[in-house]
């Protein structure tokens, strides 16, 4: 059994997934990938479920009733990978913005001593492709407001590449995990952070992605501005229950 496993959550994503999880597969080290779906209408699941007999034992599907949030999904594939006894979880995007083969340089991170390992967008200036200026001013925006708010030298605390240590996951109170869209992936990192455990960055290049819609919408960017500050206070106010 692999140590590793690779978390994609999944919605509308029928143009990438197998090509995704094909691209994975082709790795030199062996990861096993759990997607998460959201009963996609575009029959993603469908399409999962006709490669599972190619990958037995390798990749594996669960499909929720419904589109309930990027947080939701990944706390979903957590809970299953740590009933699985994985030592390596990884989260990654279904579109192709992160290189598959950057999974071998994450996990190279934790196994060098990371507790958790980012795949970040911003540690070596701004490594973004295809993407219009206003949305890298606005990420690049948040991450600085994010540093400035809550104290954690992360350069990209949005980022959605990451590689926990097993232990990282068991030691944060899931359930208690607020937010359920990109600001999930800051309340992730500030719950480690926390806990002080050891955060590096990985610099990649992240793509815009070619196929599918993306999930971005202005609630999502409400719930990062303002749920960050909230984020914030509650750490102070709540501290050993946060």
């Amino acid at each position: 059994m692999s140590s590793s496993i690779v978390i994609i959550p999944t919605y509308n994503e029928i143009e990438n997934v197998e090509a995704i999880i094909r691209a994975v597969f082709v790795l030199q080290k062996e990861f096993h990938v759990l997607i998460v779906d959201d009963n996609s209408p575009d029959k993603t699941g469908d399409c999962v479920r006709g490669l599972q007999e190619e990958f037995k034992g390798k990749l594996f599907l669960e499909t929720r009733l419904e589109k309930s949030g990027l947080g939701t999904a990944y706390i979903h594939g957590f809970k299953w990978a740590i009933a699985k006894g994985y030592e390596y979880i990884f989260e990654m995007d279904a579109d192709f913005s992160h290189t598959p083969s950057d999974l071998l340089r994450l996990l190279k991170a934790c196994e060098n001593g990371a507790d958790l390992a980012v795949g970040s967008r911003y540690k070596k200036g701004v490594n973004v492709v295809n993407w219009p200026l206003y949305r890298v001013l606005l990420s690049y925006g948040a991450s600085v407001y994010v540093k400035l708010v809550t104290g954690m030298r992360v350069d990209d605390p949005t980022a959605g590449f990451v590689c926990y240590k097993r232990e990282v996951l068991e030691a944060i109170n899931l359930d208690s995990v607020r937010f359920v869209g990109y600001a999930f992936q800051i309340e992730m990192k500030f719950r480690a952070y926390l806990k002080h455990f050891k955060i590096e960055e990985v610099s990649i290049i992240f793509r815009d992605r070619v196929l599918g819609k993306s999930k971005m919408s202005s609630s999502i960017i409400s719930e990062a501005i303002w749920g960050v500050f909230i984020m914030k206070m509650r750490s102070l106010f709540l501290k050993n229950k946060f």
